[in-house]
Parts: C-alpha cells; sequence; structure tokens
C-alpha cells in the first residue's frame, strides 16, 4: 500500500505543524490525574479550542473544522510527533462526542459539544460497578423516572476521569424488571449534583486516574437521557465501537512509541544484542505500528466510502492493546534493572517516561472490553462459530 497524498492535505499538514511548533507547551506538563495537572490539560484544550484544533472531524459550528478522516489521521500524526500533551478530555472528544453526533438531539449537541470541544467541561466514563466490569448488561444502578427528571441511585467504579471532571456519560437500569441489556438507559451527569459522592483510587503509580462513585437519590433532567428510554444497550456498544475503532487510539500515538523505542535500542545497541530476541521485538514493534497505520488509512478510505466498521472494532482493539504491552515491554528488557526507576528519579536518565508508560500499557487488554471478550465476538459475529 503507498500512500498519496494531495495538496490540499499536505497544505493542511503544514498549517498544524507550524501551529504546533508555536504553541506546543516547552516543558511537559504535570500528570492530569494530579489536580494542578488536570488544570494545566485543561487549559490546554483551551489553546487548541482557540486554534479549532481541539476536534478537528466535528462540524465547524460544533467547534471543528468539518475534516475528513484522512485530514484528521494527518493531524494526529503531526499532533504525536511534535510531543503535544495528552488529551484530558478523551472519554468526551473522542467517546462521547461521536455518541451525541448520532444519537443526541440538536439540543444536547448545541448544549454539550462545543463546551466539550473548548475543555469547558471534562468528562468522566461511567460504565463498570462492582458486579458488572466487562460484562455491562450485569449493571444495577438505577434510573426512577419521577416526573421531569430521573433519581439515581446506586454506584460506579473504575470511572475514569472522575476525581476532577464535570460530567459523567453512563448506563442505568431504567426497568427494574429488566434483565442484561434490556431496560437500560444512557444518562448525562452532572458530577457536582447533590447526593454524589467520589472517592478516589489510587493507580499502579500512586496517582488517581479512576474513582467510586456512589448516587444517592441523584436529581437528573429528563433532558439529559441520550436517545429513547431502554436504548442504552445500542447506544453503549455505538460508543464502545469508537472506544476499539479509530478514533481514541490513533495509529500515530504507536508509531511514535515505535520510533522513541528503535532510537532507544540504538542507543543502548551494545548491551541490547546480547539477546537476538530483543531486536526482533523491536522490529516486531515498529513493523506492527506501521501496519497499524496502513491499516487504519484503508478502514478511513472506505469509511469515506459509505462503509461501516462492525466486529472489526475489536480485531482492532486486541491489535494495539497488545502491540502497546510489546513496545514498553521490549524497553523494560533494553533498560534491563534501571528500567523500574520512576521517571523523577535522579539516575532515570533516558529511562525517563517507559516505566510508566509500561504501566499504562497493562491496562490495554482490560479497557474498552477485555480481549477476551473482544475474541468472543470476533469468533461469533466475524466467523459465524457457535457460542461455547
Amino acid at each position: 500500500m503507498r500512500l498519496e497524498y494531495t495538496e490540499k492535505q499536505k497544505r493542511f499538514r503544514a498549517e498544524i505543524r507550524a501551529w504546533l511548533a508555536a504553541h506546543v507547551p516547552k516543558k511537559p506538563l504535570k500528570s492530569f490525574d494530579t489536580e494542578e495537572g488536570f488544570e494545566q490539560h485543561r487549559a490546554w484544550e483551551a489553546k487548541l479550542h482557540e486554534g479549532r484544533w481541539s476536534m478537528v472531524t466535528w462540524p465547524q459550528e460544533l467547534g471543528g473544522r468539518g475534516c475528513d478522516l484522512i485530514e484528521w489521521l494527518i493531524f494526529e500524526e503531526e499532533y504525536w510527533a511534535a510531543g503535544a500533551p495528552l488529551r484530558v478530555n478523551q472519554n468526551g472528544i473522542f467517546l462521547l462526542g461521536p455518541t451525541l453526533m448520532e444519537f443526541g438531539t440538536e439540543a444536547q449537541k448545541k448544549k454539550f459539544l462545543p463546551r466539550m470541544a473548548s475543555g469547558a467541561d471534562i468528562w468522566a466514563q461511567g460504565w463498570s460497578e462492582p458486579n458488572a466490569g466487562s460484562d455491562m448488561a450485569a449493571i444495577r444502578a438505577r434510573a426512577t423516572r419521577v416526573g421531569d427528571h430521573y433519581v439515581l441511585s446506586g454506584q460506579k467504579i473504575w470511572t475514569t476521569r472522575a476525581v476532577w471532571a464535570d460530567w459523567l456519560f453512563g448506563l442505568f437500569r431504567s426497568d427494574p424488571n429488566s434483565q442484561r441489556h434490556h431496560g437500560l438507559s444512557f444518562l448525562l451527569v452532572p458530577l457536582k449534583s447533590k447526593g454524589i459522592t467520589i472517592r478516589p483510587i489510587k493507580q499502579l503509580n500512586g496517582l488517581t486516574g479512576f474513582a467510586e462513585v456512589f448516587f444517592d437519590d441523584v436529581k437528573v433532567p429528563a433532558e439529559n437521557l441520550v436517545g429513547e428510554e431502554g436504548q442504552g444497550w445500542h447506544i453503549a456498544m455505538a460508543t464502545a465501537g469508537f472506544e476499539r475503532g479509530l478514533m481514541l487510539r490513533s495509529p500515530a500515538r504507536f508509531q511514535k512509541t515505535a520510533r522513541d523505542l528503535v532510537a532507544l535500542y540504538q542507543r543502548h545497541r551494545e548491551r541490547a544484542d546480547r539477546d537476538p530476541a530483543i531486536r526482533d521485538a523491536v522490529l516486531k514493534s515498529w513493523m506492527g505500528a506501521e501496519a497499524y497505520a496502513l491499516a487504519t488509512y484503508r478502514t478511513a478510505c472506505r469509511l469515506a466510502r459509505g462503509g461501516q466498521i462492525g466486529a472489526e472494532a475489536s480485531t482492532n482493539k486486541i491489535f494495539w492493546s497488545e502491540l502497546d504491552v510489546l513496545m514498553h515491554e521490549t524497553a523494560m528488557r533494553i533498560l534491563g534493572p534501571r528500567a523500574e526507576l520512576m521517571p523523577d528519579a535522579p539516575e532515570a536518565g533516558d529511562a525517563d517516561r517507559w516505566l510508566d508508560g509500561f504501566l499504562f500499557s497493562l491496562a490495554g487488554p482490560i479497557y474498552a472490553g477485555t480481549n477476551e471478550i473482544q475474541k468472543n465476538i470476533i469468533a461469533e459475529r466475524m466467523l459465524g462459530l457457535p457460542r461455547a
């Protein structure tokens, strides 16, 4: 496959490259899993919005540029190559945003999407519960309709970005007599509402990227229902498709890691070559990142011609999550004992961010639907195999 860009696409690449060169912070922001870092990243989202780079594929009237998927891929390549900050509002712009585009009312789009694009509202994702992790159909948190609002009760856990976020989107059981994936509704919840308690959960690195969220008779306006009551499962599956498919994990993210891995190997080649398997893993990592990028371009072109992403989103998710683990495990092997140093340790040197990236990569086969569940989806929906 050979990629050839139009003159318009080349001008677009030059424009974003120049803007990023002028605006990307000279010093890395603090982690957005800290209160200070969260606000620094919110300010960066506002800066992106000022340049109309926050979500380039959205319509202009909703805070975007009206770009196509190829231009989005170009934007991502330049964004990651420039070392720009991670996107603190990825739950909003990459997951909820496309969901509202497809299922939201015009009033919901006008209310939520521009503030999402500007970073004025940061969103948390509320799927999992203590007894409903990979099995979202086991959700028990309830939403009871009372007049013009819903009353929420129950608990969510592993709620991404909830500690400092402004809003949460999630599934709630609106029909108390329903079972499994029936009777669920998709609601948008202000996290400052009376009756909400947020309890931070520390990650492996000691920071609070997750939280438990408790709902004690929380009132939410009925206008915050996305789609129809009881349609939540269908809408959530569309959101999960965005999470596993193109938007949340762009190829550029893994191409950047692969380039960094090659550079790390070259700096430590004498020691790394004592184990020939390390060189093979570096090559496999680079080829995997390039293959994923080419496959994504192919998918984007198919979508532009009116195609759709179906169960193949599960193959994407398995591929990029396992690739991310491979790249970071290989970096750990190259660095040896120094790989155990945290990035801010005095002797960390070029170990830099690899340990933090390695710890995060281990979550990849779990979030967005565990890889075991994705393999079941592939077996049943793509290969037509019988259920075990």
